[in-house]
């Protein structure tokens, strides 16, 4: 009975010690173990680090204390221990990047080869950046893409006799459809009965336009289009043209709008508009056309045509509607846009810039136009292509003479570039698809002036025979914000006055 006692009291006691020991300190209690931000390294508790290597050869950092894994690293693409200390020295001071793993650029080469490792690291696969002796950390990227290839330049010569030119009917889309344009309905896209697919006409839809497109980015742009800061075609991508456009919507409207604030984009559709997108119903107009096969690009070939029209009704509704006509395609999958009656989800832009414009700065090394009222104030801004290192765009300040509406256009080889084997004086007749689009805004400076494309995803990205080329929706509306007299500012970049002093 006594031995089994005194077992009892040495057992209570060595709980008691152990109880003790166990017991935080004063100190100790006091600490908290704050969560690792989004994009950041998870810390260990008192910087104790454990290393091990599983059968992959990857490097498995384990905190000492508790025996949590905080982080794999693959072969080749890890951190070594002076580049982690120098990460946690970074974090500690406030310094550290903070990584926004879903924003990519896709006219940036480095963003869209770090897109395709998340993407095969995703999936299992790995690839490691190329080792350099002078990066060290080994976070270059690669250049999975080359540059974009520059588009053929377009000449600039505008028609002598007025009559040559047949003016057209703008045909914008807006909140409240035109006569002939079919329904643009405010409703939910999401939740309308779609129409059974059909193998005729049918939206086919490149597998790569997925990389990089986000519903967010295509409300943003959205957005901005009402506002008069346009961003090119509204095609659910962040890129230079976005950037350029969010500036000037905060100057157009006074805020302070960021392109992470979810809450103050949805606030501010809901304001100008409502949502960003609607349905719209095809007519038999749309469907009707008329449409040319296909558009050459010999331009002796160009002239034997009728008109530069549209070659299908896709491209057509994808110009109403200020949108690229593949991502136009990849949010209407499936439905038959040569069917009248189909309903389909379109950007709902809103009402055009009706503010006259008293001034003109062409911008050459933002590749911006910028629209001044008489006041001074920035009621429109516009990405646009300015000349080029071959063919610069003029300088100084120079005035509007004539403007034009789907004008034909002069080809002349001894005046501007020459296109293929073509040495004789053409004449290409008007349309969309055209050298200069559907607008003709004429300076003063011969054989110069502000004119539409036939290639609206480029606007911003490649160059120009000196002109200032926008999209055919922003020329247009700029030719009816415009008058005779209004100044045309060039600032910034060469000039084609430098280089002809060359």
């Amino acid at each position: 009975m006594l031995r089994t006692i005194f077992s009892l009291s040495a057992l209570a006691a060595g709980l008691v010690s152990s109880g003790a020991l166990a017991a935080p300190s004063g100190d100790d209690a006091q600490k908290t173990v704050r969560p690792a931000q989004h994009g950041a390294l998870l810390l260990a508790q008192d910087g104790n680090v454990d290393i091990y290597y599983d059968a992959r050869g990857n490097r498995v950092l384990v905190d000492a204390d508790t025996g949590k894994v905080i982080a794999i690293q693959p072969p080749q693409t890890r951190l070594d221990r002076r580049a982690l200390r120098r990460q946690l020295r970074m974090q500690e001071l406030g310094r550290a990047p903070v990584e926004d793993d879903d924003r990519y650029y896709l006219d940036n080469p480095d963003d869209m080869a770090r897109f395709r490792r998340k993407q095969l690291e995703e999936n299992g696969r790995v690839i490691p950046p190329p080792i350099d002796e002078n990066d060290p950390y080994n976070d270059n990227s690669v250049d999975a893409y080359p540059p974009a290839p520059n588009d053929e330049g377009y000449a600039t010569t505008y028609p002598e006799a007025p009559d040559t030119i047949k003016r057209q009917p703008l045909n914008e889309a807006s909140i409240e459809p035109q006569p002939g344009q079919g329904d643009v309905l405010q409703t939910n896209p999401d939740a309308q009965a779609a129409l059974p697919p059909d193998t005729g006409g049918k939206a086919t839809v490149d597998p790569s336009l997925s990389l990089g497109v986000r519903q967010d980015v295509a409300d943003l742009q959205v957005l901005f289009d009402r506002a008069g800061a346009s961003p090119g075609v509204i095609d659910g991508r962040f890129g230079s043209n976005v950037d350029k456009a969010l500036a000037a919507y905060n100057q157009i409207t006074g805020s302070n709008l960021k392109s992470t604030d979810a809450v103050g984009i949805k606030t501010a559709l809901a304001q100008s508009g409502g949502d960003a997108f609607a349905s719209y119903t095809i007519t038999p107009e749309d469907a009707a056309g008329p449409y040319v096969a296909s558009i050459p690009e010999d331009y002796s070939q160009k002239a034997k045509l009728d008109r530069m029209g549209y070659t299908s009704v896709t491209e057509a509704l994808a110009e109403r509607f200020h949108m690229d006509e593949n991502y136009l395609k990849s949010i209407n999958k499936g439905l038959d846009f040569n069917r009248p009656g189909t309903i389909i989800k379109v950007a709902n832009f809103g009402r055009l810039v009706s503010t006259p414009v008293a001034r003109i700065v062409a911008d050459k090394d933002k590749k911006e136009v910028f629209a001044y009222d008489a006041g001074g104030k920035l009621v429109a801004a516009y990405p646009a292509t300015i000349g080029s290192a071959d063919t610069p765009s003029p300088t100084g300040i120079h005035t509007v003479s004539r403007i034009a509406l789907d004008p034909n256009y002069t080809y002349n080889p001894n005046i501007n570039f020459k296109q293929g084997q073509n040495d004789k004086i053409l004449t290409i007749p008007p349309g969309p698809n055209g050298p200069v689009g559907s607008v003709w805004i004429a300076l003063d400076k011969p054989t110069y002036g502000i004119h539409g494309t036939p290639d609206p995803s480029k606007i911003g990205k490649t160059e120009s025979h000196g002109c200032v080329r926008l999209t055919n929706w922003d020329a247009r509306e700029l030719a009816k914000l415009v008058s005779p007299g209004v100044t045309v500012e060039f600032v910034g970049g060469s000039s084609a006055d430098d280089f002809a002093q060359q």
